[in-house]
């Protein structure tokens, strides 16, 4: 039989599943930040940093104010204190190091050109001994950025790759190397795999691609807690056909249970182990890439919220400006923020705020509140 909820019922099942089912601790550490990079199962980088970047945000919107250098430790750290890796998973993603067999079905079909963006997959092929002259330079003189490589020193931003950071990226993409650290401007420094991923973790087994999307649809429906298939299928952005036959082998398992949520037009998926809390106090500034909201048709269902990020909107034709965060309260997103960190002049600036219709009378109060809980996180002096 299929669970029936109600729209806000469903609502409080994905806030519990993402983490906004608790208070915040008094304090945060590295057991209370391993819980929350374990629930989310991915954290999404970006490289806008007209905030904070936005791989941070997330454990800040469910812990408060933490070290942000136990992050860095965690991704970018000691191997042996490493409890992440850099993949593509949903887009450039961080992701907990249990999760790196699931994803080597990805990593072997890149490696056989059959994955990755048009440009790089010739790399797989007639241009593969460019690639392994790279991957040699990188084992003899150990870890090295695109910028290393002279033909990349004159280049900027993300997207102005020469040829050395495109054989970089397919080595990447098939997992040949990944990202040991970060560097200036956020620049990706790599390292071959074995000198950065433990090696507990590579004596992993490789699970089979059918085992492995039954894994990784199952971590999708925690994190979510209910949710649809084509939910499950964009967070770690899996398969059409491997998710629906995941999820029919989920539900034979008893791991998700049908479930129809009242206005949703497609019938939903929730996990067995899914909390249903009656009441949610959470308070909350979400990043446009946080795991809650970023597939903004879902954000609608779940919250009745139109959203799109604009940064790529002309400044004339924004509606609410360059990079804005929702503000969640209680069950409910009651307002958006379009937020500047100055450094130079040590102020969080709030470029505008939009309450939405129905806003409770407090929320004004407890977004200033929330900004400056931010603006202390932040290492910032005032709010203006």
């Amino acid at each position: 039989m299929s669970e029936r909820l109600s729209p806000a019922a469903a609502r409080r099942i994905a806030l519990a599943a993402q983490g906004f089912g608790r208070a915040r601790p008094a304090s945060v550490g590295q057991a209370q930040l391993r819980r929350e990079i374990e629930r989310l199962a991915l954290h999404q980088i970006d490289s806008v940093n007209v905030l904070a970047r936005a791989h941070y945000l997330p454990a800040f919107s469910r812990l408060g104010g933490y070290d942000r250098t136990l992050l860095d430790e965690a991704a970018w750290g000691r191997k042996r204190s490493r409890r992440m890796f850099e993949y593509w998973a949903h887009e450039a993603s961080l992701l907990p190091l249990d999760l790196q067999p699931l994803l080597r079905w990805r990593m072997a079909e890149a490696d056989r050109g059959e994955r990755g963006w048009t440009g790089l997959r010739a790399f797989a092929n007639e241009r593969r001994a460019e690639a392994e002259a790279v991957l040699e330079r990188i084992r003899a003189e150990g870890p090295l950025g695109a910028s290393d490589f002279t033909e990349e020193k004159s280049r900027s931003g993300w997207w102005a790759w020469g040829d050395s950071k495109r054989r970089l990226e397919w080595l990447f993409w098939a997992g040949h190397i990944t990202t040991a650290t970060r560097r200036g401007s956020f620049e990706r420094v790599y390292d071959l795999t074995e000198r950065v991923i433990p090696a507990d973790i590579l004596a992993l087994p490789t699970p089979t691609k059918t085992d492995a999307h039954r894994a990784l649809v199952d971590r999708a429906a925690r994190a979510m807690g209910v949710a649809t298939e084509t939910d499950l299928r964009d967070y770690f952005r899996t398969g059409v056909a491997e998710t629906r036959q995941a999820v029919l082998e989920l539900a034979e398992e008893g791991l998700l249970l049908p479930a129809t949520v009242d206005g949703w037009r497609h019938p939903a998926w929730l996990h067995r182990d899914a909390r249903h809390p009656h009441r949610i106090t959470a308070r909350a500034l979400l990043a446009p890439f946080d795991p809650l909201i970023w597939e903004r048709a879902r954000t609608e269902r779940l919250f009745d919220f139109r959203y799109r990020i604009e940064i790529y909107t002309p400044a004339k034709k924004r509606q609410y400006g360059y990079y804005v965060l929702p503000f969640l309260l209680g069950d409910r997103l009651v307002a958006r923020v379009d937020l500047k960190a100055d450094r130079q002049a040590s102020v969080l600036r709030v470029q505008s705020t939009h309450l939405e219709t129905g806003a409770p009378a407090d929320t004004r109060g407890e977004l200033a509140q929330e900004l400056t809980e931010m603006a202390r996180w932040l290492g910032l002096e005032a709010v203006e």
